[in-house]
């Protein structure tokens, strides 16, 4: 087990404790995620100009060793008024398109891209060298559909949940889906179905799943 000092920060499912001025360690508590391919995973994107951070190899399943940043979360920046919700939408797409830009992993899917599944204003840092992309424990291979569907899907639970962020939230999707996007009818189907099974979220983020496909599918003007 890696040596660490002060927590620094938890989620749904993980620790993150400072190890030095460079680097910090993300600790799974729950044991559902494998940090090592998560680590490969970021190496590859980083290695194609994508903005996630540096890794440090651990060969744990458990434990993953990452670039420290500073700077605040890209949901911060639009709470606290210093980015709107339309530019942190429009930041969102890029991210999305830039990273669906990388070439596959596998040459026997040539059409597959590496998916975030996670990509939203809480997984944005916003550093002094620009922004990078955390959080990569969902990440697989396929369809960009999905990608779009998910980040669209996390944001629309927000929009219609009646909390102080939903008007933001709102705005934010809507810049997200204003401009091109390779969200899909078969994307946005498979998001609501994996959201409904996330065993992280409670009973009522599943139950506004119909309200935030709805609204999705008002945005973006399909079905």
């Amino acid at each position: 087990m890696t040596e660490t000092g002060r927590l620094l920060g938890s989620g749904r499912s993980a620790d993150v404790y400072a190890i030095d001025d460079a680097w910090v360690l993300r600790r799974d508590r729950e044991g559902w995620g494998d940090a090592a391919a998560e680590g490969a995973v970021m190496t590859y994107v980083r290695s194609h100009g994508y903005p996630a951070p540096r890794v440090r190899p651990t060969g744990s399943r458990t434990e993953l060793v990452m670039e420290r940043l500073s700077g605040p979360t890209l949901l911060d920046a639009v709470g606290d008024g210093r980015v709107s919700a339309q530019d942190a939408g429009a930041l969102l797409a890029s991210l999305l398109r830039r990273l669906h830009a990388v070439p596959g992993r596998d040459p026997a899917a040539p059409h597959a891209r590496v998916l975030h599944l996670d990509l939203h204003p809480g997984n944005v840092m916003l550093t002094p060298d620009g922004p990078r992309v955390i959080d990569w424990s969902n990440t697989e291979d396929g369809h960009p559909g999905l990608d779009w569907g998910m980040s669209a899907v996390i944001l629309a639970q927000v929009a219609v949940g009646g909390t102080p962020l939903a008007a933001a939230a709102r705005a934010l999707l809507a810049s997200l889906l204003e401009g091109p996007s390779a969200l899909t009818e078969e994307g946005l189907t498979e998001a609501r179905l994996r959201r409904a099974a996330n065993p992280t979220m409670t009973r009522q983020e599943t139950g506004l799943l119909p309200a935030a496909e709805e609204l999705i599918r008002r945005l973006a003007a399909f079905g």
